[in-house]
């Protein structure tokens, strides 16, 4: 195994997969039964506040799930439903030759796939695994060599769009890997998601993930600033956000996920800030991008900049809130 998967697997990995929301008891009722019977198993491994509606579009699609997450509780209402619940992820891979996998971090897909009870330890010849993971491209690379030394197949296949679009199946996936094998991973990404992009090479997914979270990250910052700025001057937030979003300032921060509580349904900003995506991922996002600026050479002031407001978020007890909570952050913070 390559020295630097030693590196990230050293940490126990496994015990942080806690990107996660409960789901409420019987949700899984909703669920249709399966269409086409014959459909063969599909391993998905990581059910957190992502991977759980993710794994339910699978089945709502007709596809049996051989399912592994590290929180047994979060397996229950899959094994309820009839899903097999295994206890590692070397028996998914022993059981399915394809397998999601969708973590918060390259230390838990590392330990996902290369640990003592990992993925390759089992893989079939022949299988496609896809990691739906955000984590360093170079990881990814890694992963996708030692896979290609079982004679299996990996891609990276990262998401965007937040726990509503994962709920309703309308995730933008962002695929790196060999072409020929993009169609069979299409086949199920598309159960998940209304866009499924081909960007290149093993890798180019996580980059192109990477920089669209740099964006959304200092996007969010400049819309809580603007909403901030302008309730101090006496506008109503409502109406401030009505005209950002019919103005040139209009984002996705500001029109789909806006920060300022009451001003949407739906959102994490109308919840406290519960569930959604939280501080500490994407504080550990923009220190991917942080670590490929670096290795690349490429200036990202603002981005830098958007790391440490994160950083000293998660350093002042919003680790656990939703990233939109900058709002409050800002609210709350008088030392700018």
């Amino acid at each position: 195994m390559a020295a630097s998967l030693r590196l990230f697997g050293a940490a126990s990995g496994l015990r942080y997969w806690s990107r996660r929301l409960r789901p409420a008891a019987g949700s899984l009722a909703v669920v249709c039964s399966r269409s086409v019977a014959s459909k063969t198993p599909v391993g998905f491994i990581g059910l957190g506040n992502m991977g759980n509606p993710m794994a339910k579009n699978l089945m709502k699609h007709g596809y049996p799930l051989i399912i592994y997450d590290v929180f047994p509780d979060a397996c229950k209402e899959f094994q309820d439903a009839g899903e097999q619940v295994v206890s590692s992820p070397a028996d998914v891979a022993e059981k399915a030759d394809r397998i999601i996998t969708m973590l918060p971090t390259s230390i838990n897909a590392v330990e996902a796939y290369s640990g003592a009870n990992g993925i390759l330890k089992k893989v079939k010849k022949g299988s496609l695994l896809i990691d739906s993971s955000t984590i360093d491209p170079a990881v990814s690379k890694e992963l996708a060599k030692e896979v290609e030394k079982m004679g299996a197949v990996f891609m990276d296949a990262p998401v965007s769009g937040g726990v509503g679009a994962a709920r309703s199946g309308n995730l933008t996936f962002m695929v790196g890997g060999v072409e020929d094998e993009f169609a069979a991973a299409q086949e199920l990404l598309g159960c998940m998601g209304s866009n499924v992009v081909y960007c290149g090479a093993v890798g180019t997914g996580q980059a192109a993930k990477i920089c669209n979270n740099m964006l959304l990250a200092i996007s969010m910052i400049g819309t809580a600033e603007a909403m901030n700025l302008g309730i101090r001057l006496g506008l109503d937030p409502k109406l401030l956000a009505k005209i950002l979003n019919m103005s040139s300032g209009r984002c996705w921060s500001s029109d789909t996920y806006n920060p300022v509580p009451g001003v949407m349904d739906g959102v994490p900003s109308a919840n406290n800030y519960q569930g959604g995506f939280g501080t500490t991922l994407m504080a550990k996002d923009l220190g991917l991008a942080q670590d490929s600026a670096t290795s690349t050479k490429s200036p990202i002031l603002l981005g830098s900049l958007a790391h440490q407001i994160y950083r000293m978020m998660c350093a002042k007890g919003y680790s656990k809130k939703d990233f939109s909570s900058v709002f409050q952050f800002l609210r709350e913070e008088e030392t700018f």
